[in-house]
């Protein structure tokens, strides 16, 4: 697959490493033209440095991997609002989050609801927003269940293309509704990031459930 990825940054270059091994080949451009080059040059011929209206063009599907204050400029710059995007799978995995102290910085709604309205025709997913990029070149330690990658978005198909690359990097997809659960979904970031600060282990924080006594 032309996995196209919006942003430059230490997401968007993890993930088109990780995609990289599976042999996918991927198209990486952003507000920056040096970091685009600097992604492909390191990571060899699987990966292209293009600009962001090449990536929403020539991309089977697209990951946006911006930090928030940067979305509305990159996606105009990948011709978004002009329907550069439309009938493409689209996968949010920004973080609208004030990391001071982990609110949600939209007083209502939720990123990826807004990436939607902006990215006219496309078939937008949230997903891949809790995990550090850099965490998918590890493998899952033996013995250990891979990493739930909790996702919602209203399209059957794009939902499909998600859990299908999901999956590529060793992580299990879980469809938990449409963009209507997109808020709660953003806001278990902010919680997180709440609990580390406070010293705990998120992971100890959800309940264990023994799907077995089902």
């Amino acid at each position: 697959m032309r996995i196209g990825i919006l942003g430059t940054g230490v997401m968007a270059s993890a993930l088109a490493e990780a995609w990289t091994r599976r042999g996918h080949h991927i198209l990486v451009g952003g507000r920056s033209r040096e970091k685009a080059r600097a992604i492909a040059e390191q990571l060899g011929d699987a990966v292209e440095a293009v600009d962001p209206a090449q990536v929403a063009k020539a991309s089977d599907a697209v990951v946006v991997a911006v930090a928030w204050e940067g979305i509305d400029q990159v996606l105009d710059l990948a011709g978004a609002g002009e329907g550069s995007l439309t009938g493409k799978a689209v996968i949010d995995c920004t973080n609208a989050v004030d990391y001071a102290d982990g609110l949600l910085k939209l007083p209502t709604g939720s990123a990826v609801e807004h990436i939607a309205e902006r990215a006219v025709g496309s078939h937008v997913v949230k997903a891949l927003h809790l995990f550090a990029g850099t965490s998918w070149l590890t493998p899952t330690p033996t013995g250990q269940p891979k990493r739930t990658v909790a996702m919602c978005g209203d399209d059957d198909a794009a939902l499909d293309i998600a859990a299908e690359l999901i999956r590529d990097l060793g992580g299990a997809p879980a469809v938990i509704g449409g963009l209507e659960h997109a808020r709660q979904l953003e806001d278990v970031a902010g919680f997180v990031m709440r609990l580390v600060a406070a010293g705990h282990n998120p992971v100890t924080a959800v309940p264990v459930v023994d799907r077995s006594r089902d």
